[in-house]
């Protein structure tokens, strides 16, 4: 095929996920027909209104190998269109050091954000084949930049260059105590990988010594520099297992849920590590313990050990994590991967890569023999743990989703997104490069697992271009799963406070903040939604669904979830989005409450009580909102479904596979503010004739039936224990072949 033939080809496509996949196309003709032509023809592409095409040629450019290309390449460094210089900044990764070129590329790294992050990857790239060159470009650089964040991120770049220029700024910027304190703290991060030199190891031992953010990163970096490798100590009998999430401060109790991105996620990998390391799990059928007989689970490779959770954290929370990190006992070990920067929301945490890869290192070093890392997000987490699997031959297991390929999908539908605005957007939300890392991370993973969809092969095939029938020995569907303890003793206490018990300590909460109800509002049922607050997870738009219609008169709504004392971005797009549909001051009047994050035993024991009610100040028969714009599976679904809610959840993505619509439950599009209104209504309605509890045990029996966390845990160490004998297999043959 041609180019020109390819470039139509890739105009023609109706949508934009359908173009995204063909811009492969166009880069692999393009790299097999290199020249004057292909190049003119990609060149005259930059032009115009189609932004998806425009793109998808600067990445063909860097597949052809000629100067031509690289001038052009170079031109787009200088584009008055930001997202033409952010791509074409990628795309010289993966071409050959320009030398006229470094300066721009170090001028995109002091401005920061997303680009940045992406010219640093590049210079790191380059300096694999020209230290000197990119070292030298970097130290002139500081010498004109006086700004705290870009000199951090110069000196960041620094680090991960490793010849003996960058190693002398290093130390001196490290030593120098008039310099601001977090560059200082980039310098001796870098120092940090300069393993094996004297010099080094003296300087940031004295460092070590003293009290302050510096030392406490000194000494993170002096565990860098002396680390040995640790071996699988005897006693060890089953698989270690390693999962992540790094936007969120996860913690054993689940006391930050909700806040931030501290949402389903975090829940999920607390419950999920105690299950898989549980000998005794509980089961929801009998409600008691399950022995367990380890023995006959088949010994070293068919059962989970230890999991390791990461998640973000202080330098001085890191330290002190790496012996639970490196404990041999089995159980769920928590630790810390300090970012070196105040939390930001995921979507702003990309420029933290490097100081993710080291933190990602050092805990799965201190583990000592990681059998598998699970990888769950397209995100910067996921960027530096797959680099660091990779570097260390740990095998990946990869949960592969259509994100941002359905959110793509959703927004083009509604007209928000077209290729004629794509960079513009792209800019912001990064969706070319969150999808590529998709592909990559697939492509990958020793093993990928799926969630369930009504059309799963349909859409994986057709949004992320993966065919699960090629080697279906690769690929597992495994739900998500919920604790049923805690949502049946949740159901308990509710039932009996409803029944006139003593409230507990949660449920009294629930009532001092619905006690600011006026009266006439106290006979109402409890309409709720549990999540982070973020434009994906729709909390703006329930509270719009029910505050413009009939529902306010019927129902009061309680929006569970967020920072609502110091709010990010995120949260405070939507909580202006909630005032503008209920002014604030007038919520409580209103009937609407906002309680921001909660722990997740309390947020289970105001899901049950919207079901039995709050006896004087809320009445029965509630329902649950999910009103996300995309919803890979639905833990917050669950749990309100285990717990007896009828449920209002999107038509697409997992909730379809488990809500009998009309039945459990009512599917709608959530992205239509008038649909949402219409699915709550009816949910309301429906629940309010009804006369027993048989749509109640038909929702709970649903989860018991198939997704409790027990049943992922099991079909996830089947999944585990396959990859690791596979790795053993592969070692094995290896080590024959080197004998």
């Amino acid at each position: 095929m041609g180019i020109q033939t390819s470039l139509d080809e890739l105009r023609s496509t109706v949508h934009i996920v359908d173009a995204m996949r063909a811009a492969d196309d166009l880069a692999f003709v393009a790299s097999r027909n290199a020249g004057v032509r292909t190049v003119r023809v990609l060149a005259g592409a930059l032009g115009g209104d189609d932004q998806i095409t425009a793109i998808a040629a600067v990445h063909a450019l860097a597949q052809v190998f000629d100067s031509e290309a690289d001038d052009v390449l170079s031109g787009l460094l200088s584009s008055d269109k930001p997202f033409l210089r952010e791509h074409a900044a990628w795309a010289f990764g993966a071409r050959l050091p320009r030398f006229d070129t470094v300066a721009r590329l170090i001028g995109t790294v002091i401005n920061g954000g997303f680009s940045g992050m992406i010219a640093q990857r590049t210079l790191q790239q380059w300096s694999a084949a020209a230290p000197s060159q990119v070292s030298i470009g970097v130290e002139s650089a500081l010498l004109g930049v006086h700004e705290t964040g870009a000199r951090y991120r110069l000196v960041e770049t620094l680090g991960v260059i490793t010849d003996r220029i960058a190693t002398a700024a290093l130390a001196r910027i490290a030593a120098d105590e008039s310099e601001s304190e977090s560059v200082r703290v980039a310098a001796v991060a870098g120092l940090g990988d300069r393993v094996g030199e004297a010099d080094v190891v003296n300087l940031v031992s004295r460092l070590a010594g003293g009290a302050d953010y510096v030392a406490d990163v000194a000494r993170l970096a002096l565990v860098d520099l002396t680390a040995g490798k640790t071996p699988r100590a005897p006693w060890q009998t089953g698989l270690t297992v390693a999962q992540m999430f790094l936007h969120a401060d996860i913690d054993p109790e689940l006391t930050r849920a909700g806040s931030g991105d501290n949402g389903g996620i975090a829940t999920l990998l607390v419950r999920l590590g105690n299950a898989l390391t549980d000998e005794h799990p509980y089961d929801p059928l009998s409600e008691s313990a399950l022995s367990v007989d380890t023995a006959a689970m088949g010994g070293d490779t068919s059962r989970v050990q230890r999991v390791i959770t990461l998640s973000r954290g202080s330098a001085a929370e890191a330290l002190d994590s790496l012996s639970q990190a490196g404990s041999t006992v089995q159980g769920h070990a928590y630790a810390s991967v300090p970012l070196l920067h105040d939390p930001v929301a995921s979507s702003e945490a990309w420029p933290f890569r490097i100081a993710a890869e080291r933190g990602i290192r050092r805990i799965l070093r201190a583990a000592g023999t990681v059998d598998v890392v699970h990888l769950r997000m397209a995100d910067v987490g996921s960027l530096a743990a797959s680099n660091v699997a990779r570097d260390l031959g740990i095998p990946v297991v990869f949960t592969v989703a259509p994100d941002p390929h359905a959110i793509i999908n959703s927004l083009e539908i509604s007209g928000q997104l077209t290729r004629e605005n794509f960079g513009e957007i792209d800019a912001r939300e990064h969706y070319w490069f969150r999808t590529r890392l998709v592909q990559r991370l697939a492509a990958d993973a020793a093993h990928t697992v799926l969630f369930p969809r009504p059309d799963l092969a349909r859409d994986m095939r057709e949004l992320v271009g993966i065919d699960i029938h090629d080697h279906p020995e690769r690929h597992s569907v495994v739900p998500e799963g919920i604790d049923l303890e805690v949502v049946d003793a949740a159901v308990a206490e509710a039932a009996e406070h409803a029944a006139g018990g003593e409230p507990t300590a949660p449920l009294a909460e629930l009532r001092s903040l619905l006690a600011q109800l006026p009266e006439e509002r106290r006979g109402l049922p409890l309409m709720l939604s549990v999540g982070r607050m973020h434009r994906v997870k729709g909390m703006a738009t329930i509270v719009e669904a029910w505050a413009t219609g009939p529902l306010r008169d019927q129902a009061n709504l309680l929006v569970i979830g967020g920072n609502l004392v110091s709010p990010s971005d995120d949260e405070r797009e939507q909580l202006d989005r909630i005032n503008a549909s209920v002014p604030e001051g007038s919520t409580g009047a209103a009937g609407l409450i906002l309680s921001g994050h909660r722990p997740n035993d309390t947020v289970a024991r105001w899901v049950a009580a919207a079901r039995f009610g709050v006896p004087g100040l809320a009445a029965p028969r509630g329902i649950y909102i999910c009103g996300s714009l995309k919803e890979e599976f639905g833990i917050a679904l669950l749990e309100a479904m285990a717990a007896g809610l009828m449920v209002v959840a999107p038509a697409g993505g997992g909730p379809a596979t488990y809500v009998a619509n009309g039945e459990t439950g009512f599917l709608t599009r959530t992205s239509d503010v008038y649909q949402l209104a219409a699915a709550m209504l009816a949910a309301l309605n429906t629940v309010a004739t009804e006369t027993s509890d048989a749509r109640a045990t038909t929702s709970r029996e649903t989860v018991s039936k198939d997704f409790t966390i027990q049943a992922m845990a099991s079909a996830l160490t089947v999944v585990y224990a396959g990859v690791g004998q596979t790795a053993d297999d592969e070692f094995a043959s290896w080590s024959s072949i080197a004998r």
